[in-house]
């Protein structure tokens, strides 16, 4: 690249192509990503709960 100056404003028209979310499509997008998580979270919590249980089973019946 031989001149950066040309590189920058090429740059800045890709910039200005981009379609940006509106505010509706970022809180809905936020929500969903959190509720994904809490969901995840729960799901793992729940699994960890059963693992445990089980492991406690295993180990009592061991000694």
């Amino acid at each position: 690249m031989k001149n950066p100056l040309k590189f920058f404003q090429e740059v800045k028209n890709e910039a200005f192509k981009v379609s940006w979310p509106t505010s509706k499509e970022t809180v809905q997008g936020s929500l969903m990503v959190a509720a994904m998580a809490i969901i995840a979270s729960l799901f793992f919590l729940l699994l960890d709960q059963i693992l445990k249980f089980f492991l406690e089973i295993v180990l009592k019946v061991s000694f």
